[in-house]
């Protein structure tokens, strides 16, 4: 009997390659994020590191776009998403809110990602986007628990639900990209 490969396809072993680095770089911020986070504070360059980052994700949205040539009702889904994803930045004021906003959309992409390619691979996978929004959910929700061990951190409810909505705008943000390619003609 031959056994079946662990990963679809090198694409999913990627996928969650990419999922786990970013579990472990969330991880790594525990002890580093709040010494990092308080030499930003202390040299004026928090405002700077945050709209870096947000450039960063923003030029990434843009060449993937580019390479994929959007119509315009894709364009204009992508636009919605940015407007959206720039009043939460802005509405939240503390760093470390912004952080978990960026933090846990990327671990719920690789997350969503990896699922629908072992879904299209033929492997069972049940609802892969509320399974990749439960799994970066726990995954928050353990990162948060973690805290309450750490002597200079605190278990936050809060931040749960900031993991939590990270999560769920980002994989109804690539859901509404995907409808939009699909529904006006544009191949995945």
């Amino acid at each position: 009997m031959t056994r079946m490969p662990i990963f679809s396809s090198d694409r999913e072993r990627r996928l969650w390659f990419w999922s786990l680095a970013s579990v472990a770089a969330i991880g790594l911020s525990l002890g580093l994020g709040s010494t990092l986070a308080g030499e930003l504070l202390d040299s004026g360059l928090v405002g700077a590191a945050f709209w870096l980052g947000l450039f960063l994700v923003g030029a990434a949205v843009v060449v993937q776009g580019l390479r994929r040539r959007p119509g315009g009702a894709e364009i204009g889904v992508a636009l919605g998403v940015a407007g959206a994803y720039l009043l939460a930045f802005l509405r939240m004021t503390i760093p470390s809110e912004r952080s978990h906003l960026i933090e846990y959309s990327v671990l719920a992409l690789f997350i969503h990602e990896a699922l629908v390619e072992r879904a299209e691979n033929g492997r069972r996978v049940p609802a892969p986007a509320l399974l990749a929004l439960a799994m970066t959910v726990l995954l928050g929700w353990l990162d948060e628990g973690v805290q309450a061990l750490l002597p200079d951190r605190v278990y936050d409810l809060r931040d749960v639900g900031f993991n939590a909505l990270a999560g769920l705008m980002a994989i109804t943000a690539k859901l509404a990209l995907s409808w939009a390619r699909r529904r006006f003609g544009r191949a995945s």
